[in-house]
């Protein structure tokens, strides 16, 4: 199984709920990059997407593509590739604007909410040149959408986890989160949470230090020993 996933896609859909819906391109690839669309009013945004052979029939019943969003300063995937095939600007933070210089589109800021969508805009890390990255929430909903800092591939989890604080901050877990009622979680890399969501959060990042040599020896099992 390849680390990251080239040529020849094939679409999976994961995370379908009422207000969006996501896909895995590279379904068998170890980093599960996911991808999202969140709709609002027949306005769809797609959030860190990865192209992929059959996106457009997804998307088809949604709505109108508004427009793309970035939310980690790596994780620019097919960002302007997708933004250029609708004929739309790439969204990301204003204090992120490092990244406008390797997107072939039209840019634009992204303020405290995320349009008309009820999303509000956030800041969980600032570190450059390392990691920036910015997280959606939906209070009304309770959807949460966090592209790196937690999520459920494999290598972000202990085997007693749903969903994990991404290894490299084990040692500094993403706090902000711990105060956020969830419904549902939408992660950058696997599958989300959509039941019992605010708990699997609040245990991820309070045990997270802790359970860090669990998750490391995991680790080296699968990468190192196979």
């Amino acid at each position: 199984m390849p680390m990251k996933g080239s040529g020849r896609t094939s679409l999976r859909e994961i995370d379908r709920f009422d207000g969006g819906v996501g896909w895995l391109a590279y379904p068998d690839e170890r980093m599960e990059r996911a991808s999202h669309a969140l709709v609002e009013d027949g306005g769809v945004w797609l959030v860190d997407p990865v192209k992929a052979r059959g996106l457009d029939d997804l998307l088809s019943d949604l709505g109108t593509v508004r427009g793309v969003v970035v939310l980690l300063d790596r994780h620019l995937r097919d960002a302007a590739a997708l933004a250029r095939e609708y004929g739309v600007a790439v969204h990301r933070p204003s204090w992120m604007s490092s990244v406008d210089d390797d997107l072939d589109a039209p840019v634009d800021d992204l303020e405290d909410t995320l349009d008309e969508t009820g999303y509000g805009v956030h800041k969980l890390l600032d570190r450059p040149p390392v990691w920036r990255e910015a997280y959606l929430y939906n209070e009304e909903t309770g959807t949460l959408v966090v592209p790196e800092a937690l999520g459920t591939s494999t290598y972000f989890r202990t085997g007693v986890e749903r969903i994990g604080v991404h290894p490299m901050l084990r040692p500094f877990p993403p706090t902000d989160l711990l105060d956020l009622d969830v419904e549902r979680v939408l992660v950058g890399h696997g599958e989300g949470v959509h039941d019992d969501a605010t708990r699997a959060v609040r245990d991820a990042v309070r045990n997270s230090r802790r359970r860090t040599p669990a998750l490391y020896l995991k680790t080296l099992r699968e990468f190192v020993l196979g």
